[in-house]
């Protein structure tokens, strides 16, 4: 489903296939060869998401857009099912296992791996040719990675790198009231959504 959000409209280029049941909503633009599987979202809220060529976005997956953080796929990119990428850069040629999360203002470097389940932090970079195990959580700049049972650790790394101010524009402990307001009135946006034709 092709879907014009905020006026901009998805890009579908002849070579790229997007499955019936795939949504593809506002500022998406597809590159050559892209394959978007059943399921899958790709959501420009109101910034853009760009894949290179020959990238595969597999069955379930999210990717989100916002202004202060596109989501940009480089070349030979797989998303795996379940997987969420929200306004983060994935360089060339990055392999996004099952239920992997990167989220805004991180950064998968060129040939990195992040395995099942494993999570890239706010605000983070994964060097080129590295591995996230299965599980685990990559934090910092350039990232260090955290085994689950590291919360404490994680945690002091984690603080610095400002989930709330990145994610909802807000300073770490707003109430969920005032910030649940804001995400109402932010994604309200969508009640002007209009189906395009196939």
């Amino acid at each position: 489903m092709l879907i014009e959000h905020r006026g901009k409209r998805p890009v579908v280029p002849e070579s790229a296939y997007v499955a019936p049941s795939a949504v593809l909503c506002g500022g998406v633009v597809l590159g050559e060869r892209a394959r978007i599987l059943h399921g899958a979202v790709l959501t420009a809220e109101d910034g853009e998401v760009r894949t290179g060529a020959d990238v595969v976005v597999m069955e379930n997956a999210l990717v989100r857009g916002r202004a202060k953080h596109p989501a940009v796929l480089g070349d030979a990119v797989l998303i795996g099912p379940h997987a969420h990428v929200n306004g983060a850069a994935v360089e060339d040629e990055v392999f996004v296992a099952t239920g992997a999360s990167l989220f805004p203002g991180s950064v998968a470097g060129t040939r990195s791996e992040l395995r099942i389940n494993s999570v890239l932090h706010v605000n983070s970079r994964l060097e080129p040719d590295s591995v996230v195990p299965i599980g685990w959580i990559a934090a910092g700049d350039p990232a260090e990675l955290f085994s689950p049972d590291r919360h404490d650790e994680l945690w002091d790394k984690q603080r610095g790198l400002d989930f709330p101010g990145t994610v909802y524009g807000v300073p770490r402990g707003t109430p969920m009231s005032v910030v649940m307001a804001r995400q109402t009135a932010f994604y309200g946006a969508h009640l002007d959504d209009r189906v395009l034709d196939g």
